[in-house]
């Protein structure tokens, strides 16, 4: 078999610098070009060089670990023990699962290659192996993108209890940052129709209407009031709610002054103090009657 080392160093080259961009991404680091291309350099050199070099097996694979935890660490172009840690992990996962990818395509499609000490010489057509790195990297950044969306969720999901009357419900509730909504100077937490419906009767206790600003558009919803609402082990009373579009595994989108209490001093069990209200009166998007 035939080697050319500028296709090998270009081959190399690309396939370092797209799983290094990946390994960064994964450890929500932000990608530096130069620290990328000098990686990916390093890792193409790397390559190149080391079939030439007769090593024992252990000492092969041990050489192949450094240099890949090396390709990992030039690219980290700074950030925290924990970024490196997490960087150099996500690499050779990535790694292994490209490899893993790589050989069950060439057995399929009957490309000759050659297995060393650490290292694989193949002769492949170009466009095979650009789709299959393209795929396998649009299937990772799709991947790690729910992950994250779905980590970034349950971190910010809150078991949230609801009395009114002689009805108590269990809900999941979402701090959501982005609600300001405020009625008269009181926050206003959004929960969905049909959970209105199961916690509030006919007789439920409204105290105007509001408009509330959506993705399609802005409508009159009802205000409603909660007689008192435990948020993680916080008790609130005579909590106000409007009607709106929830979807997902919580049904309730609560305010932000119910939930900065995680991180600041809580409002007393009464409800929201002066100051607070004030605060979101504010910072409101709401247009109130």
């Amino acid at each position: 078999m035939v080697v050319y080392i500028e296709y090998a160093f270009l081959e190399n080259f690309l396939i370092d610098g797209v799983l290094l961009f990946l390994a960064l991404k994964c450890a929500r680091s932000k990608p530096r070009v130069w620290n990328l291309l000098l990686a990916a350099a390093v890792g193409a050199v790397e390559a190149v060089v080391f079939p030439m070099i007769s090593l024992p097996v252990w000492a092969a694979y041990a050489v192949k670990f450094a240099g890949g935890v090396l390709i990992a660490v030039i690219g980290v172009s700074r950030g925290s023990a924990k970024t490196y840690c997490v960087t150099v992990a996500a690499f050779f996962l990535l790694t292994f699962a490209f490899g893993g990818l790589l050989t069950a395509a060439y057995s399929f499609f009957g490309v000759e290659y050659a297995e060393g000490n650490g290292f694989v010489v193949e002769r492949v057509p170009v466009g095979l192996f650009l789709a299959l790195g393209l795929a396998f990297a649009a299937a990772v950044w799709w991947g790690a993108g729910r992950l994250y969306r779905y980590a970034r969720l349950k971190r910010n999901l809150f078991d949230c209890t609801l009395w009114e009357g002689d009805k108590c419900v269990r809900w999941k509730g979402l701090a959501d940052s982005g609600n300001c909504l405020s009625f008269r100077g009181e926050p206003v937490c959004v929960v969905s129709a049909t959970a209105a419906l199961a916690l509030w009767s006919n007789a439920a206790e409204r105290v105007g209407h509001m408009r509330v600003g959506t993705v399609n558009g802005s409508r009159e919803a009802p205000v409603l009031v909660c007689g008192q609402m435990q948020v993680n082990g916080k008790t609130f009373r005579r909590v106000l709610f409007t009607v709106g579009e929830v979807k997902g595994e919580y049904q309730i989108v609560l305010h932000t002054a119910f939930v900065e209490g995680e991180h600041e001093a809580v409002a007393p069990i009464e409800g929201i103090s002066r100051e607070a209200r004030g605060r979101r009166k504010r910072r409101s998007l709401s247009l109130r009657k």
